[in-house]
């Protein structure tokens, strides 16, 4: 009996041998799919700038395929007839009205009986330049938005067949069917008749166009100090309203009060209560607001993202976006932000209405929106650009008049010295092509610009081909220098203490140079480039901060030969969702000391700075390809580098990005006392903690680090393992990680 027991064993043991050895054989033969790679031109990183441009506001409209005149006159002369409904007393214009942006005036969108829907009529100025349609995005082109109000219930409720049949018996439509269409008319050729008419609806020549354009008469100062306040660290509204659409194909939540889902209704990832950003083109022409019109005029929006959107209300909801934090205005410039939402009004391409629909209904009439004669007694009338070219010249400023006058008189090519002083300003630069530098004095103190923690930042500029240098600023509430949507761009000899959230900020800009830098004490990163491509930190000194560098959402970002110590974070490689770049790949840290960066986390509440453990060397969150090597990792407390998904801090419905960091090679780094004392969000993992952590998500990761203590796991693959086991570790992992989460 003992022997038939163990000859069962042994076949036992025998099968599970076979079983193990087979699924390992199977394991390390088949390859790890890698996350898909997103082509660099789709990728959304860096400037989108013309180059050359006068100035950096100018913005290249996304391409929009021709239209054939006879498709689109057709569509205007259905756009404009009741005959597509069922009871033929509702046209698409009756919700979208010329005379208020193509929208209706109303709160929320009614049906000819005067009952309400759920939401707002949104516009249709520069529909054609939008991915997904509807406030969430439920249709995917114009022609199927045509079909979904055509044929819905609480819309036009018509039933195709007898649209056409409707059309059919009206010889003019025929005519216009058989002249545009080889198969004359068909539902699909009204969609598609509507959609093209609808892709013509431009707005691209309002004041802020000219102004963009060189022409800087084109806004009022309001209007000028308005554009400021919109593209600055303190509201942010630049971060999902990006010229030269104003809008983003983005779904975010901001917290206005509703038990309407949004994109969660829709889509299966869609967050509960996000919608479409929509554009603000024309945006004075559409009240009211939002997607349930709860807000009746522009001062109401600005009031409600002032006071922090949602979370005004006490809202803990982790899904409003980051960007919404809330901001001080005064009257002054609460008034400024109004006239420049202003300056994007341009009707200058309207369609003319037809006085009778060619089926012989009436056509819908309407009231003039109150915001189309605002904007007229606000803007400018065009005229001609008198702005005259000279040779490039060399201007110091005088330190008795403000600094802007020195700016405002420069032209491409020049370069502003700016005299040793303290300056209590804040400069708008817009001009392409400028040099500004400040005259240090005879010991080497640079020119001081102080915010008194009144002024939001001390530089904000836009302009391409720019250079900045040998400046302070300290003391502001948001920023230190700013720069967005910049080609070519060089910052150096720059010192910012005490700026709010970033001191040194390139943001959605390509070939950028930051160095001889010494940034200090902000609630975020000293020193930070985002949504940049090619970007370059060096011989610069962060400390005293949340994050001492960080680069985000960018595409070949190299930091090297700088000192960061005493942050929250030393180093921060990271890809954001909800951004307009979708990734954070390329990229070398070389040659830095990254020292003790232990201080306490205050980042705002709410933002994904304010989740990162304190003590941390450096974070490789969800990026790709970075090489880390000959740098020295000392004395942080809960490790001196980490590799993480951002899996681990944001659930699947949020992520619009590849989550896991992939390709990225450390070696040959120093490491010395790193892990003694974690975080206890980090302690509260029961791992250990050491020179490295790696949350064992992400292929092609490589550890050369022999001189690397403790951390976790407690083995890791370097460039030398063989590639057939790395595969086998790494399922492994995965399916530890799996039982113990």
């Amino acid at each position: 009996m003992l022997r038939k027991i163990s000859r069962w064993v042994l076949r036992i043991l025998g099968l599970l041998l076979v079983i193990v050895f087979g699924w390992a054989t199977v394991a390390g033969a088949r390859p790890i799919a890698l996350e898909p790679v997103i082509p660099d031109e789709e990728a959304g990183a860096g400037s989108r700038s013309i180059v050359p441009s006068y100035t950096g506001l100018l913005r290249e409209f996304p391409e929009l395929e021709a239209q054939e005149a006879a498709e689109v006159e057709l569509g205007r002369q259905l756009f404009f007839d009741p005959v597509l409904s069922s009871d033929n007393d509702m046209s698409c214009a009756t919700c979208h009205q010329p005379d208020h942006g193509f929208s209706d005036g109303r709160q929320l969108a009614q049906t000819t009986a005067g009952i309400e829907l759920a939401r707002n009529t949104p516009t249709l100025w520069n529909v054609g330049y939008l991915g997904e349609i509807f406030h969430d995005g439920r249709a995917s082109s114009l022609e199927e938005q045509a079909e979904t109000a055509i044929t819905e219930s609480t819309e036009m409720n018509a039933d195709p067949a007898e649209v056409v049949a409707e059309l059919e018996a009206i010889s003019a439509y025929v005519d216009l069917f058989d002249a545009t269409y080889s198969d004359g008319v068909t539902f699909d050729n009204v969609t598609s008749a509507l959609a093209a008419f609808e892709r013509t609806l431009i707005n691209n020549n309002a004041p802020f166009d000219r102004y963009a354009n060189g022409n800087f008469d084109a806004l009022t100062p309001a209007q000028r100090r308005g554009l400021t306040l919109f593209r600055s660290g303190a509201t942010r509204c630049f971060e999902c309203h990006a010229n030269p659409t104003f809008h983003t194909d983005t779904f975010r939540v901001i917290g206005v009060q509703s038990d309407d889902p949004g994109r969660a209704g829709v889509a299966d990832n869609g967050i509960e209560g996000s919608f479409r950003v929509p554009s603000l083109r024309n945006v004075a022409l559409t009240a009211p607001y939002m997607h349930n019109g709860e807000f009746e005029t522009l001062e109401d929006v600005i009031d409600f993202y002032a006071d922090g959107g949602g979370r005004q209300f006490g809202d803990t909801n982790d899904k409003i976006d980051a960007f919404i934090q809330g901001f001080e205005l005064n009257d002054q410039e609460r008034s400024d932000l109004v006239a420049y939402l202003h300056a994007l009004t341009d009707e200058s391409q309207l369609p003319e209405v037809p006085d009778v629909a060619l089926s012989g209904l009436p056509v819908a009439k309407s009231s003039l929106s109150s915001g189309r004669a605002v904007s007229a007694s606000m803007n400018r009338e065009p005229r001609e650009n008198t702005n005259t070219t000279r040779e490039p010249m060399t201007i110091t400023a005088d330190p008795s008049l403000p600094l802007q006058y020195a700016i405002d008189g420069a032209q491409p090519g020049d370069t502003i010295m700016i005299p040793y002083g303290t300056y209590h300003e804040r400069l708008v630069i817009d001009v392409s092509g400028l040099t500004i530098l400040g005259i240090p004095n005879d010991a080497g103190e640079y020119p001081v610009f102080d915010g008194q923690n009144k002024l939001p930042e001390a530089v904000i500029a836009s302009g391409n081909d720019f250079e900045l240098g040998y400046l302070t600023a300290i003391n502001y509430t948001d920023n230190g220098f700013l720069v967005e949507g910049v080609t070519n761009l060089h910052m150096h000899h720059l010192n910012t203490h005490d700026t709010g959230v970033y001191g040194i900020y390139p943001v959605k800009s390509t070939n950028v140079l930051v160095e001889h830098v010494v940034a200090s004490g902000v609630n975020d990163a000293a020193i930070y480039a985002g949504q940049t491509e090619n970007v370059i930190v060096r011989h610069c000194e962060a400390y005293d901060s949340v994050i001492g560098v960080e680069i985000e959402n960018t595409i070949n970002g190299d930091v090297y030969d700088c000192y960061i110590h005493d942050n929250a974070l030393g180093i921060l490689y990271v890809v954001l969702p909800n951004l307009t770049s979708k990734v954070s790949r390329i990229g070398k840290v070389y040659n830095n000391r990254v020292e003790n960066n232990n201080r306490f986390n205050d980042g705002p509440p709410g933002s994904t700075v304010a989740a990162v453990p304190p003590g941390t060397g450096l974070l490789l969150f969800g990026s790709d390809n970075i090489e880390v090597y000959d740098n020295s990792f000392t004395g942080n407390k809960t490790t001196g580098t980490a590799l993480f998904s951002l899996a681990t801090l944001y659930s699947p419905d949020e992520l619009d990005v590849h989550p896991n960091p992939e390709n990225n090679w450390l070696h040959d780094n120093e490491y010395d006392n790193n892990g003694y004392d974690p975080d206890p969000f980090v302690k509260s993992l029961g791992i250990p903690t050491g020179d490295i952590l790696w949350d064992g998500n992400g292929w092609g990761n490589q550890f050369d680090e022999p001189d690397a203590t403790g951390g976790f796991p407690p083995w890791m693959p370097g460039s030398s393992t063989p590639t057939f086991f790395a595969r086998i570790y790494y399922r492994l992992l995965q399916g530890v990680l799996a039982l113990v989460g």
